[in-house]
């Protein structure tokens, strides 16, 4: 009785990391051909993994995976980058010319030519309909992209070769796409007197800047919560994306003995010293001579996606989380990160005028899920660096990792800062208006009761909450001796009733 043995070959990318010997970041999707069966998937590690039926094997040339790559696992571009740079000029030009006018095969030239930046010895074409680089409908895109007229190709890319990062439209990002968050801000903004809202956003102002801090567990000084203030209320007034816009903001609000001139020029990382001379390492950073490069390429991102009619949640991701991880000053990086997602969140006009989001309070009480966000990039990076550190604790990184910076795949950074963005519109800042509109009641139902100065009733609110609604007997000697028996519970009552939901 003669018995089938499955017998599984990888194909697409998994096929080419293996026949190249790459090291690459993990997949979000890998294939592979069987001899038996019928097609089944299954997630290993957040990766989704296909096994196709024999029908399905492309072939044994690297265009026949590369073409498989783009159609079944999707457009990975560190992938396709590392690829390009390790087969042969001539397979990849002979594969392209035997399907001249064939939509992946032109994708494989376009992306050929915009990663490698040669040109490839392939006459332009002269005739065919258009395609899109990215298909719109699986990935995040520019509006308008401009036309290749030699590949016939849309380029609807969000970058450049300097820095070009995808976002897949997941079902999660669609359907919280699909939730009209400007609508729902205005909403919230209407639903409060004008006054209310010019107290609030100086609160607000004051709550972010101390929750930025709070998560780098710094303690800064009056001066330094000042000026990052001062940067947040321009933040929607001018795009800051930009390199001296960037430099000027970071002397801000570092201590002026860490200002920087320009990128930093020494090796950075992110770690914690458990003992002497030994460091946890968390997360490295670019290599000084890459920086330039790759600053250069988010700003220019930037500037494509502030007329290329992006998600501002989408965009806000793409460049807060692309430069903390680009991490280019010696100090101020993680302020300015979330300080960017203010200002592309208010240049592209969601956040209404006159209001702003404490959205460093939401990730400060989700350190869980803020984490998460970093490490989606950080944990699998550090994986692929070769480092070593010397007696002082300066670092050398040893292979060549600007690849991985240049082409970063951030959906998962993009449905967190979705996630942080409605929570800090349904839940932060309703709070925070609805605990000032209640402070109005209350301050009024008390000056009814007994007509005492803005300070003792701001004094008096904040110590009944601070003790279950009532005033201690050593609080009351020491500040509120002129309250009669009679006057003290009908204040207390007023605050309870003031604050329901705080007791």
């Amino acid at each position: 009785m003669e018995i089938n043995v499955e017998q599984v070959r990888s194909a697409g990318y998994a096929h080419l990391i293996v026949k190249f010997q790459l090291t690459t970041m993990p997949l979000c999707h890998s294939s592979s051909v069987s001899t038996i069966g019928i097609h089944r998937s299954k997630i290993q590690e957040g990766c989704i993994e296909d096994i196709y039926p024999s029908k399905y094997w492309p072939g044994d040339k690297v265009g026949d995976h590369l073409e498989f790559a783009l159609k079944y696992d999707g457009v990975n571009l560190s992938c396709l980058k590392l690829v390009f740079n390790m087969a042969a000029e001539i397979e990849i030009v002979d594969y392209i010319k035997s399907k001249p006018t064939g939509k992946y095969s032109r994708r494989i030239w376009f992306f050929y030519e915009f990663l490698t930046g040669k040109k490839l010895p392939i006459e332009d074409l002269t005739k065919g309909n258009y395609v899109e680089a990215l298909s719109s409908d699986l990935y995040y895109t520019v509006l308008s992209g401009e036309k290749s007229k030699r590949h016939r190709i849309i380029n609807n890319l969000l970058g450049t070769n300097a820095f070009c990062p995808i976002v897949r439209k997941t079902d999660k990002l669609k359907r919280m796409d699909s939730v009209d968050l400007r609508k729902r801000c205005e909403e919230v903004v209407t639903s409060y007197p004008p006054e209310l809202l010019r107290r609030a956003l100086t609160y607000l102002y004051n709550r972010e800047t101390k929750s930025s801090f709070e998560i780098e567990h710094a303690t800064p000084n009056p001066s330094r919560i000042e000026k990052f203030i001062a940067s947040l209320e321009l933040a929607e007034r001018q795009n800051f994306c930009d390199k001296e816009l960037l430099i000027g903001l970071q002397n801000r609000i570092v201590d002026s003995r860490f200002k920087d001139r320009d990128y930093r020029t020494i090796q950075n990382y992110v770690g914690q010293t458990i003992a002497y001379q030994r460091e946890v390492i968390h997360y490295i950073c670019p290599k000084p001579c890459d920086l330039p490069d790759l600053m250069q390429g988010l700003i220019t991102s930037n500037q494509r996606m502030m007329t290329g009619s992006i998600s501002p949640v989408i965009h806000a991701a793409i460049i807060a989380y692309g430069f903390v991880f680009m991490h280019p000053f010696e100090d101020g990086n993680g302020r300015i990160h979330r300080f960017l997602i203010h200002n592309i969140l208010s240049i592209q006009e969601m956040v209404p005028k006159g209001l702003m989001f404490p959205v460093s309070a939401v990730m400060l009480k989700n350190p869980a899920e803020y984490d998460g966000s970093l490490e989606a990039f950080s944990r699998p990076f550090m994986q692929l660096t070769k480092y070593s550190l010397d007696e002082l604790g300066q670092m050398i990184v040893h292979n060549d990792t600007a690849c991985w910076y240049r082409y970063m795949d951030m959906t998962a950074q993009a449905e967190a800062l979705y996630g942080f963005v409605s929570q800090t519109i349904e839940t932060e800042l309703l709070y925070e208006l609805n605990f000032l509109a209640s402070y109005d009641n209350t301050k009024n139902n008390i000056q009814n009761i007994v007509d005492m100065p803005d300070r003792l009733i701001d004094l008096f609110i904040q110590l009944c909450l601070q003790n279950n609604g009532s005033l201690s007997l050593k609080k009351r000697a020491a500040h509120f001796d002129f309250l009669t028996d009679d006057e003290l519970p009908l204040l207390e009552q007023a605050v309870r009733q003031g604050y329901p939901q705080s007791f």
